[in-house]
């Protein structure tokens, strides 16, 4: 049994205001998506890395991986339109078998930690998958401007990355969701949809994922 990680990490970063994707943001002289793949470096569950990004950024990320000697980024492919896209191409480039387990986590989510990516990968092998998420505390509500309804929190999650599910399940799931041209809004959904039951593991609020310059500011400190 292996554990592959994916690492979608296609997307424009338009509403973090920089003009590079704010993956490729340095902070602190570090890329962000270095501290991201970093995580992943140092577990030693963790077999392989794969990271699927725009062709634009290969030569980044090849400095990236050989700057930190970032052994375990195996590969480097060509990302999708969209996040789904992405996870796609780096599932058929995989070498892999049928039993492994894949670990899909935002490349704009740098803090998580070892301990809850052990429990996840603890869960995974457990129950066949294990989506990280924390229990919403705030109220919630729903509306346009105005406020239509207020909605119980009790049974409310949001959803995080690392999402790990065993290859065949995932695979199974994409196939199914690009012959219906269906696409979620991560892997957890097209699971659910598809295949069945899905395990939640719970996460951490500092596990979040940096969106906007605010997000940026605050890893800042962090990271100091």
């Amino acid at each position: 049994m292996r554990f592959h990680v994916v690492i979608p990490a296609g997307g424009k970063g338009v509403r973090s205001g920089f003009n590079i994707p704010k993956q490729y943001v340095k902070i602190s002289g570090k890329e962000l998506i270095a501290y991201t793949i970093d995580v992943f470096q140092k577990n030693k569950k963790v077999n392989d890395i794969t990271i699927a990004a725009a062709k634009g950024y290969f030569e980044i990320l090849n400095k990236i991986v050989k700057k930190y000697n970032f052994n375990k980024v195996t590969n480097i492919i060509e990302g999708g339109s969209e996040r789904q896209d992405s996870v796609f191409n780096a599932l058929t480039s995989l070498i892999i078998s049928n039993d492994d387990f894949v670990i899909v986590h935002d490349a704009a989510r740098p803090l998580i930690s070892q301990k809850i990516l052990n429990q996840s990968i603890e869960d995974a092998i457990k129950f066949g998958n294990s989506v990280v998420c924390i229990k919403a505390k705030d109220t919630l509500l729903k509306g346009n401007e105005k406020v239509e309804k207020y909605v119980d929190r009790k049974d409310m999650f949001y959803v995080q990355t690392p999402q790990i599910f065993r290859y065949s399940d995932l695979m199974k799931a994409m196939n199914k969701a690009k012959k219906q041209n269906f696409y979620g809004t991560d892997e957890s959904m097209l699971i659910k949809k598809y295949i069945g039951v899905v395990h939640i593991t719970e996460g951490s609020s500092s596990n979040f994922k940096i969106t906007s310059k605010e997000d940026i500011e605050l890893f800042k400190k962090i990271v100091a």
